[in-house]
């Protein structure tokens, strides 16, 4: 392994005289040119495993992930959804704008939408039951070779546990209701790059399985651990591998180490003054190699791009050895891609230690806003112009009339009584004086970004065209809402769980003539579905637009039931799912627009990609990691 990585190394322009030689060109160049400024030597940053006081940046996300993070369903421990003891719902913490606030209206749209009663409640573990984990499976050899690294290590139960799944119902349901058959036998912690080299050498001499682990939000089943792996599991957490390593003004791009989470890297970027603008719906909690690994999308890919947008260079570790391109230029035609063999590579091929990705300077003026439509129909074709014009704000999402219902259950109880007058008022103008519906009307909520000056001017664009479809602004506080509430709607799932409401979301790419009919089949396949394996009550199927392209849209959907009555819920889920997929794919979306394949999704791999493409997958996996050192089962 080692031998392999030094030559990888040296074909990737990474060995240590391939630089020196690079450094000595590029210093002889500066040197003859008198208007060069002067500047400091070019060296890479030290591994923190080695640099004495140096060490993780300080993250939002701690080590010990259990200290402020739930193990048994979303986000921080602090923040839930709860009904107090008047009954009302509230979202509890500090954390975010909902926190501390009553939604008045939610117990009564939970209720009549899923026949749900605060009488009937579900009960869950408290806490994790550490005799109910499965013992840890190590090989002796393996782990004295790993402490004489230095690399930090646990086979704690909790480490362990949390580290063996993402955020699927079924992975959540099992931690409420019992335990997974198989976890991470050992989770390391590497600081660096050099200590993932490590691993990865030591993990092929003792023909140990590693499974990466970036921010654990899958909801792909991506990172279960196969029933049937005999070999030791090591959970390979790039939490600690958090730093910044340089930002290169002129050229306005940053290399990042890929165990750090969205938050943080918009947080270490806005104090130099930029961005990324990559805010997928996870970005508190999900990590850059995790985005890169499953192909993400953010919320304002309109501007910012996708992450295959935004990469310029990544450093990954594989069995084979170290691939990286040999320089960071916006664009090569050196044959077919390496980046597209290792973006939505899903943990198969190795771990990426570190990208270096395109950023922006902090846009001065950010602008929300929202438009009501009569219909869904209004909406979709209005959002097809906006992207036939090209002028597409930041975000701009459309939901539909069901998703609408349950933003307006989560709205706050209003402070004073003339701000309600005001939201009757707004409520009489929309539905009685211009007649629209409230039982079919939709939503788009807008995000504008940029220069103040251009982006009022960009605003009246795409209002101009969203009155030739019948649209109304309803206003920036709207906006604003709804696009905040996309980071706490996750919450949602766990309450409902309590009350025997399971849901789920999925999402889809399709063309824009294939929209409507797509969104009306898979929701009435949904309903049909419920209905057809004895769900009593109707389910609530739901979705949006969320993303547009020249060709196309992302469609994201939800769905969820009460499932009283029903012996095997996960089950029946499972079989709805599975159902509304094959539907997608009958309509002509994709597979997955975002969330990727992982094990959840594989069964359709062949149909989506050809039976040449995925022996091609194949051959790059045989060929990379031919003794399937990650060895996750995701993707083939």
């Amino acid at each position: 392994m080692a031998a392999k990585a030094e030559e990888a190394a040296g074909r990737g322009g990474g060995s240590p005289s391939s630089a020196r030689r690079r450094l000595r060109i590029i210093s002889g160049h500066l040197r003859g040119s008198p208007r060069a400024p002067e500047r400091e030597a070019l060296s890479p940053s030290p591994c923190k495993a080695q640099g004495g006081s140096a060490g993780p940046a300080s993250g939002s996300i701690p080590k010990k992930r259990q200290e402020l993070l739930k193990w048994n369903g979303w986000g921080y421990n602090d923040s839930k959804f709860i009904f107090n003891k008047k009954g009302q719902a509230e979202f509890t913490g500090k954390r975010y704008r909902l926190g501390g606030m009553v939604l008045p209206t939610f117990k009564e749209w939970i209720e009549k939408t899923f026949g749900a009663s605060l009488e009937h409640k579900t009960t869950s573990r408290a806490s994790l039951n550490v005799n109910d984990v499965p013992p840890s499976i190590v090989n002796e050899e393996f782990l004295q070779d790993l402490r004489a690294t230095k690399i930090s290590y646990s086979q704690d139960a909790e480490d362990r546990v949390f580290r063996a799944h993402g955020h699927c119902l079924h992975e959540i349901f099992v931690l409420r209701e019992g335990m997974f058959k198989r976890i991470p036998d050992i989770v390391v912690w590497p600081v660096c790059h050099e200590d993932v080299v490590k691993i990865v050498e030591l993990a092929c001499k003792h023909n140990i399985c590693i499974i990466p682990f970036g921010g654990g939000t899958s909801v792909s089943s991506a990172l279960e651990c196969p029933e049937e792996e005999k070999r030791t599991i090591v959970s390979l957490d790039t939490s600690q591998m958090n730093r910044i390593l340089w930002i290169d003004e002129k050229n306005l791009t940053a290399c990042v180490e890929a165990g750090i989470v969205g938050q943080d890297l918009e947080k270490q970027l806005a104090e130099s003054g930029f961005c990324t603008g990559h805010e997928p719906d996870s970005m508190e909690f999900s990590s850059l190699g995790g985005w890169v690994a499953t192909r993400a999308s953010g919320m304002k890919k309109n501007i910012y791009g996708n992450i295959e947008d935004l990469v310029i260079h990544i450093k990954m570790v594989t069995p084979r050895g170290i691939v990286e391109k040999n320089c960071q230029v916006p664009r090569m035609s050196t044959g077919p891609d390496i980046h597209h063999f290792i973006m939505g590579s899903e943990g198969t091929l190795g771990v990426v230690t570190e990208v270096t990705i395109k950023i922006r300077p902090v846009p001065e003026y950010q602008k929300y806003g929202s438009v009501v439509f009569p219909n869904f129909e209004r909406g979709v074709a209005c959002l097809r112009e906006v992207a036939k014009q090209r002028c597409a704000p930041a975000s701009i999402r459309l939901v539909d009339n069901a998703q609408f219902q349950f933003g307006h259950a989560l709205k706050p109880q209003v402070a004073s009584i003339f701000t309600s007058f005001l939201d009757g008022l707004k409520k009489f103008y929309i539905t009685k004086f211009k007649g629209f519906d409230p039982n079919i009307l939709c939503v788009a909520t807008l995000l504008f970004e940029g220069d103040r000056e251009k982006v009022l001017q960009h605003e009246k664009q795409v209002y101009d065209i969203a009155t030739k479809f019948g649209g109304l602004a309803a206003g920036e506080d709207n906006g604003q809402r709804g696009y905040m509430l996309t980071f706490v709607i996750a919450y949602i799932r766990d309450l409902g769980l309590d009350y025997y409401v399971i849901g789920e979301s999925f999402e889809t790419s399709v063309p824009w003539d294939r929209v409507l009919d797509l969104c009306r089949n898979v929701k009435e396949r949904i309903v049909r579905e419920c209905k057809e394996r004895g769900v009593q009550f109707a389910p609530l199927s739901t979705c949006r637009v969320t993303q547009t392209y020249d060709a196309g849209a992302c469609v994201y959907f939800y769905f969820a039931f009460n499932y009283r009555g029903i012996s095997d819920p996960i089950h029946v889920y499972e079989q709805i799912e599975r159902a509304a997929r094959e539907e997608i794919l009958a309509n002509g979306g994709s597979l997955s627009h975002h969330h990727g394949v992982g094990k959840l999704r594989k069964h359709w791999m062949k149909e989506s990609i050809s039976d040449v493409g995925l022996g091609m997958l194949r051959s790059v996996k045989e060929y990379v990691d031919p003794n399937n050192i990650f060895g996750n089962k995701n993707l083939l």
